[in-house]
């Protein structure tokens, strides 16, 4: 009964059909009058079944793109947890300096960097990259 072409649909729906349009829009399989045409289709659609037509003679999207993100995810979350280490060394050295009255304990920062790795900015400068990318593309109704 979920897939009843009758049941109605709200603006989620809508912006995802728009969104599905605007890529098959941008691989070519539609011309400009088309996707005039059926984007004012989808714009106006009310029911499930108002969108079946708008689709009909189109392909399925790849579900590539949404195996990637995960992975991207999993990076942010190693390099979150990176700084917070980073930064809890910086605070043990600190106080350690204090405490013990020696400087060596500021040995302890470059070593942590070294033992936790790359800071991941690369990471980031790539994953701000791909934001831009896809703002731009939102824009452009792709």
């Amino acid at each position: 009964m979920a897939d009843s072409p009758d049941i109605r649909i709200g603006t989620a729906e809508r912006e995802t059909a728009m969104r599905r349009l605007s890529d098959h829009f941008a691989a070519g399989r539609l011309s400009v009058a088309e996707f005039d045409e059926r984007s004012a289709v989808v714009a106006a659609a009310t029911t499930r079944g108002d969108l079946v037509g708008v689709f009909a003679d189109l392909p399925e999207p790849a579900a590539q793109a949404q195996q990637s993100a995960p992975p991207q995810q999993h990076r942010r979350g190693r390099a979150e947890i990176r700084g917070a280490a980073m930064g809890l060394t910086v605070i043990v050295a600190l106080v350690l300096f204090f405490v013990l009255h020696t400087w060596l304990w500021f040995l302890l920062i470059p070593a942590a960097a070294i033992l936790l790795g790359p800071s991941g900015r690369r990471d980031q400068g790539q994953r701000r990259r791909e934001e831009r990318r896809e703002r731009r593309d939102r824009r452009r109704g792709r």
